[in-house]
């Protein structure tokens, strides 16, 4: 019996659903499928395709933990990065999330030391790694906020909150910046700059031994629109005029080749510039979601992460991106 290319489209769903039953749940071969149906094996080979298209049939591609340290080494010798953490791909971003954050909190575990400071900026992914429940030693560290702090709706993820959660788990202090995180003025933010209880915290900020920051992308629905920090037209104009790709610590935007860039967003948050992150020894930078990879790329490429912690989506996504992007 033969078939012209076309005539798959003839085929109704139940049919297609029944052939891709068998060939991906039963394990029956294309031969097989062919001579129950009465149908070329290239049709078959031809109705698989379609099954996949449409979206009858989806394929998911577990890693193994091997993989994972093939691309953390990767990553590393890509970056030259002291450590990148990678976790397997998981099925939604609030777990994903606890993926990766439980691996930042093992890092921590391992090389915190009595006495360290430790400069916490803001986000979900930071909360993930100060809420994420595991045993760990207890550490005389300081926990100091990078950044100030946000109103009510956005106090789960304000810095001085996940210092608080830190220094609990980790038996250390936890240290106030006592300022707004965002202002309208740059005046505004400059006298809160020569406060003195402000710049004793940020000076021991930019001491730190160990920063632990996130990386925003430019998505027009981010948590900093929804908090009023910035417009979702300024994000698109950042976006579009400025080729911005993201920022790092709430605080620096920079384009996809890391570089810093101006915008109307700039000069309005305080907390540790960029260039002041550079500074300290190990800058652990984490997100979690597939949306960030464009922005990890930047933050990686600016030479401000010592550690990179992130899906097996979005190392992969990076390192494809860097090599087309070159």
């Amino acid at each position: 019996m033969t078939t012209s290319p076309n005539d798959n489209t003839h085929v109704d769903s139940d049919l297609l659903t029944e052939i891709a039953i068998a060939y991906y749940q039963d394990g029956a071969t294309q031969e097989e499928i062919s001579k129950k149906f009465g149908m070329s094996r290239a049709k078959v080979g031809r109705l698989l395709r379609r099954a996949r298209d449409e979206g009858v049939v989806e394929i998911t591609v577990k890693y193994h933990p091997v993989f994972s340290e093939k691309l953390e080494q990767q990553l590393i010798e890509r970056f030259n990065l002291k450590r990148a953490l990678i976790a397997l791909d998981q099925p939604d971003d609030e777990s994903q999330r606890q993926q990766v954050a439980s691996l930042v909190s093992s890092y921590l575990a391992s090389t915190l030391t009595d006495d360290m400071v430790v400069t916490v900026g803001q986000g979900r992914n930071i909360a993930s790694i100060a809420s994420h429940v595991g045993v760990v030693p207890h550490r005389k560290c300081r926990f100091v906020s990078g950044i100030g702090g946000t109103h009510r709706s956005g106090n789960a993820i304000n810095a001085d909150h996940i210092c608080r959660q830190l220094a609990k788990k980790y038996d250390g202090i936890s240290e106030t910046l006592y300022a707004p995180a965002y202002v309208e003025d740059i005046k505004v933010k400059e006298a809160f700059m020569k406060n003195g209880t402000v710049k004793e915290t940020l000076d021991r900020a930019r001491r730190a031994d160990v920063a632990l920051v996130g990386v925003g992308d430019m998505n027009e629905n981010s948590h900093m629109v929804k908090l009023g920090w910035f417009t979702p037209q300024e994000i698109v104009e950042a976006r579009i005029r400025k080729g911005v790709v993201g920022d790092i610590a709430g605080y620096d935007f920079f384009d996809s080749q890391g570089q810093r860039a101006d915008t109307m967003m700039s000069d309005r948050v305080i907390g540790l510039s960029m260039e002041e992150l550079r500074h300290i020894p190990t800058v652990v930078v984490t997100a979690a979601e597939n949306s960030k990879a464009l922005a990890l790329l930047g933050a990686l490429r600016s030479g401000v992460v010592d550690v990179l912690a992130t899906s097996v989506s979005n190392a992969l996504t990076i390192l494809n991106l860097d090599q087309q992007m070159k």
